[in-house]
């Protein structure tokens, strides 16, 4: 009789600490539903995001600065790096950095990167995506 009380006892106590326990994580779930669910924008924990074109790096590259020019972030250079190129640039308290990786001759591969001191803007990362796809798209 008492080992059945303390088997109840212990599935209600586990029962009302599971909600406790995974209530972070809703909003992981949820935050990360949010950002995948934009049209093939792949999303890392890490505040970095990835898309990929079809499309070369120079058409990549010129919608990817109308993108950054649209959205009034200042760019500070760009440089080749093993292939890739490097698109550095500034927002208020952003350093924002994109890499166009060309994969094949008509696929390009993009890597935005928002940073907010030791923080990471994921939003600002997928707007940049986001605003690239809309001028490739009517180009």
């Amino acid at each position: 009789m008492a080992n059945v009380i303390l088997r109840r006892g212990s599935a209600i106590a586990l029962a009302a600490l599971c909600p406790v326990m995974l209530i972070g994580c809703e909003a992981l779930s949820l935050t990360a539903f949010g950002v995948g669910a934009s049209a093939g924008v792949s999303h890392t924990l890490t505040g970095v995001t990835y898309r990929t074109f079809t499309m070369p790096k120079a058409r990549v590259k010129s919608a990817t600065m109308a993108a950054l020019n649209k959205m009034g972030i200042k760019v500070i250079s760009s440089s080749r790096v093993d292939g890739s190129e490097v698109i550095k640039a500034a927002a208020t308290d952003r350093d924002i950095e994109v890499e166009l990786e060309p994969l094949t001759p008509n696929t390009t591969r993009m890597r935005t990167v928002a940073r907010n001191g030791l923080f990471f803007d994921s939003a600002t990362s997928t707007e940049i995506i986001l605003q690239t796809e809309r001028i490739l798209n009517n180009t």
